[in-house]
Order: structure tokens, then C-alpha cells, then sequence
């Protein structure tokens, strides 16, 4: 194990709220110094003075970014872990040629986010959102709901969350296909759903709900063409990443009415700027990225860091991603 006194652990900007007043910073107190920032860093190089004596960084709602050039100014640096799954916050080829380990928190919290991306739908088909500004303001709507039984749900990414999805969906009476980028037998049978290709569930799903992690193949997957292929009336979920898809076609698929609704918890920018243009679509639901954060949830991802950081320290790295 390190020295203890040498160890320096920085959360350099725990906004929104995750890990400031967890339970889980006494583990890791024990284990070195720990210094947590409530807020983000305003620039570049705010973010490289709070990082530079870290031994640890813990990249609280992955809401910091370390490209390449900021990580090679952090000669302490060796170690990353996130605050949950996605590492696309981080430049990983040049954390791995650095040898900082970076690890994550994968499946801790997969019902609590499959259940959001769930919710988000029946708030979407049933114009929650819209309906409930329409009666505040005193306008009673006629709007015809969106009926989800016997309806077909697609499924973009068959992994833990995307596979329990497909489970909450089925117990709603709604018929599941899917797309993964790796299609196998096995893993349709573990589904219980069929793989079909990505242009035919397009054009066949009622709904259609994003699972994929951001990756260069995965960028900007969904876009004007595939936006054009869905079902007009369609519904939209994405609880993966914003820059899987491209947002101005987006905007264009909802302003236009060729897309029935979406619910969206993740964005190309965030916080979302108050000119978004997604905040002047109608049909839509919004949240702000915070799909597991329910108490267990942030329980869940907070004690998963800590053993990260811990077993880093210990030199059994775990839930390594390089």
C-alpha cells in the first residue's frame, strides 16, 4: 500500500452534488488526504491547480473533462476512477501511455437508470409534462395520449440497462427488438428479444430507447437520416449520452412533428445553456442528467469509488478500464 500521508485524493468539482457529505469520504480519509471542490472549475487552468498534487481523481457525474493535454500537466496523477459507467470524460489512450489507471462503477446502479429511462417514456406517451403546463395555465388540451401495451419497443444497446429495460417493458405487455453493435445468439436469447438491423428497427419500433456508451463508433449515431427512417409519431429515449446523437436533428425530428415526443436525460452540453434549442420543443421531457440519482443510487456509485480508490491504493486495481 502507498504511504498514507503521500496520498492526495481531489473530487475537483463535485457539481451537481454526489459525493459531499457521503459516508463514503471517511473510508477514503483514512486512506490519505482528501479534498473536495463544490463547485466546477471556471477554466483550464483553475481545473490543473486543483488536480496537480492528486495522487487520486475521483471525476464526480463525469462533469469535468481530461483531454490528453491536461492530464500530461499532472505528473502526481495515477489514478482516475469515475463516478459511474461512462469514462468518455476522459482521454483514455493518453491515460494509459501516462499509466494512470482509470477505473469505473459499472452495474451498480442498472435498475435504478433502466427504471428512469422507463419513466421518461410513460411521462412522454402520456404528454406529462406538456398536459401539466397546459392545466396550470388553464388551458384544458384534448392531446390523444400514446398507448404503450402491444406496442414495439427498440432497444439501441443491449447491455445491463438496455437488457433490463427490455424487462421492465415486457412486464408492460410491449414487444421488444433490438440492435447492439455485437450481435450473438446467445445474447438474444438472454433477451428474450431478436436482433434485427438497425434501419429495421428504425422503421418498426413504436418507441425506441438509447443504451449505447459514447464511443468514436458510437458518436453521432442517431441523426437526420435515422431520425427520417423512425415511424412518424414515434417516441424517443435517450439515457445513454447526448453526442450519440445529433441534437440540431433532433430539434428538426420534434419541431417538425415527424417525431411523437422524446424524454432525454442526457445532452451535447451540459448544464444545458438557456438558448438549448431542445428547450423550445414541444413534447418533450427533460432531466438533468441524474438518471441514478435516487439515494440508493448515489449510495450505490459513491461506496463503488471508494472501493476503487481503496483498492488502487491496496495495488489490486478493480473495474479497470486501462
Amino acid at each position: 500500500m502507498l504511504d498514507t500521508l503521500m496520498i492526495r485524493i481531489v473530487i475537483p468539482g463535485d457539481d451537481p452534488p454526489q459525493l459531499q457529505g457521503s459516508p463514503h469520504l471517511e473510508r477514503l480519509r483514512q486512506a490519505g488526504e482528501v479534498t473536495l471542490y463544490l463547485d466546477r472549475p471556471e477554466t483550464v487552468d483553475e481545473q490543473i491547480r486543483r488536480a496537480e498534487a492528486a495522487t487520486c481523481l475521483i471525476n464526480s457525474r463525469s462533469a469535468i473533462h481530461w483531454p490528453g493535454e491536461v492530464l500530461r500537466r499532472l505528473p502526481e496523477l495515477r489514478m482516475i476512477t469515475t463516478c459511474g459507467i461512462g469514462t468518455d470524460a476522459v482521454d483514455l489512450e493518453t491515460a494509459s501511455e501516462l499509466g494512470i489507471v482509470v477505473s469505473n462503477v459499472p452495474g451498480k446502479t442498472v435498475p435504478i437508470v433502466a427504471e428512469h429511462a422507463l419513466a421518461l417514456m410513460f411521462a412522454v406517451a402520456r404528454r406529462a409534462w406538456h398536459q401539466t403546463n397546459a392545466v396550470k395555465q388553464g388551458r384544458w388540451l384534448g392531446l390523444d395520449n400514446f398507448y404503450l401495451r402491444g406496442k414495439v419497443l427498440g432497444i439501441i444497446g443491449t447491455g445491463n440497462i438496455g437488457a433490463e429495460m427490455a424487462r421492465l417493458a415486457r412486464a408492460v405487455g410491449m414487444k421488444i427488438i433490438a440492435w447492439t453493435f455485437n450481435p450473438t445468439p446467445e445474447r438474444a436469447k438472454q433477451l428474450a428479444a431478436p436482433f434485427v438491423p438497425l434501419d429495421e428497427l428504425l422503421s418498426t419500433a413504436d418507441v425506441i430507447s438509447l443504451h449505447v456508451k459514447l464511443t468514436e463508433q458510437s458518436r453521432g449515431l442517431i441523426g437526420t437520416r435515422e431520425f427520417a427512417l423512425m415511424k412518424p409519431g414515434a417516441l424517443f429515449i435517450n439515457t445513454a449520452r447526448g453526442a450519440v446523437v445529433d441534437t440540431p436533428a433532433l430539434v428538426a425530428a420534434l419541431n417538425s412533428g415527424h417525431l411523437g415526443g422524446a424524454g432525454i436525460d442526457v445532452f451535447d452540453v451540459e448544464p444545458l445553456p438557456a438558448d438549448h434549442p431542445l428547450l423550445s420543443c414541444e413534447h418533450v421531457v427533460l432531466t438533468p442528467h441524474n438518471a441514478d440519482q435516487t439515494p440508493e443510487g448515489i449510495d450505490f456509485l459513491n461506496a463503488g469509488v471508494a472501493d476503487n480508490v481503496l483498492a488502487f491504493l491496496q495495488g489490486k486495481p478493480q473495474n479497470r478500464v486501462v
